[in-house]
């Protein structure tokens, strides 16, 4: 299953059955207007806790009508966060979305080993990107999370990735791992994981996708770029996800491709036992949606 664009996902969330979204520190405008429109689509039912009065006020002024929605009173935004995962954990809500908190104690909440959401070794940043100028949805990780990922980390950093393509229907998604060249160089750690995660793929050790690399990122997403290089296969100019070799260059070609690429964005935390919708201030209201709809069609 191939999907072209961001609204395709909205589609995929709404023929799939409402998911509980809970937002902790849930006082926010941007938030709450991105929950706002993902609840007339009929994609999530929110949980909001939080400050009550401030949501009130907020919903009010962006005429977001709560008369259904259950609110839960908790003004400490880390507080929240505990109350959030703990309504996840009594099966009460399926997705878990930061509101006015800092990211820190609401990951310390969800890694909380007694109380929290953990599943695997490694939570990531995924973004599914809709570029005007490429056929398709292509996922971008890590351009959030781990700051310089060891190898062992980059393994769960892809498994995360391939298990987001793998909810979305496509069960065999495409993944290149990108670098400053398309040659392993001993010098450039980043060439030689990729030839590593190649082969281990060769090899069966990690499983649901085709992996190719080291990949310049020209070579990964255009195909005459890849053909010129002599570079052939599966992967070469047709990847459904992108590894970068770490935050600087994920973060940099995520915003790049944001603020001067044209493109649209979805982007959740996976590796927890429930997708994390974790938007940035400088995400646009579409964005916010996206990444609603994305958790939701998983």
């Amino acid at each position: 299953m191939t999907l072209k664009s961001l609204n395709d996902i909205v589609e995929l969330a709404k023929g799939k059955e409402t998911r509980r979204l809970v937002v902790a520190a849930a006082a926010d405008k941007p938030v709450l207007e991105a929950v706002k429109n993902a609840y007339n689509e009929g994609i999530i039912i929110p949980i909001l806790v939080g400050n009550k009065t401030e949501i009130e006020r907020i919903s009010n002024e962006i005429g977001f009508d709560l008369s259904k929605i259950d609110i839960y009173e908790e003004n400490d935004p880390a507080k929240s966060s505990v109350k959030a995962v703990s309504l996840i954990k009594e099966g009460k809500a399926e997705i878990l979305m930061k509101g006015l908190v800092s990211t820190a104690p609401l990951l310390k909440a969800v890694l909380d080993k007694e109380n929290g959401l953990r599943k695997g070794a490694t939570l990531s940043h995924f973004a599914l990107i809709e570029s005007p100028y490429y056929h398709k949805l292509v996922g971008v990780t890590d351009a959030a999370m781990n700051i310089a990922p060891e190898f062992n980390e980059k393994v769960n950093i892809i498994e995360n990735s391939v298990e987001v393509f793998h909810r979305l229907g496509n069960k065999n998604p495409k993944v290149a791992i990108i670098g400053p060249v398309e040659v392993v160089n001993p010098k450039i750690e980043s060439t030689t994981h990729a030839a590593m995660l190649t082969l281990m793929n060769n090899r069966g050790q990690i499983k649901g996708c085709t992996i190719d690399g080291p990949f310049a990122i020209d070579n990964a997403v255009s195909k005459e770029a890849a053909e010129h290089k002599g570079i052939y296969g599966d992967v070469a100019g047709d990847a459904d996800i992108l590894v970068a070799p770490e935050l600087n260059s994920g973060n940099i070609l995520y915003k790049t491709l944001m603020f001067m690429g044209g493109c649209t964005s979805a982007a959740v935390i996976m590796g927890a036992k429930v997708p994390i919708v974790l938007t940035s201030r400088a995400d646009t209201d579409k964005s916010k949606m996206m990444s609603i709809a994305l958790a939701a069609a998983m």
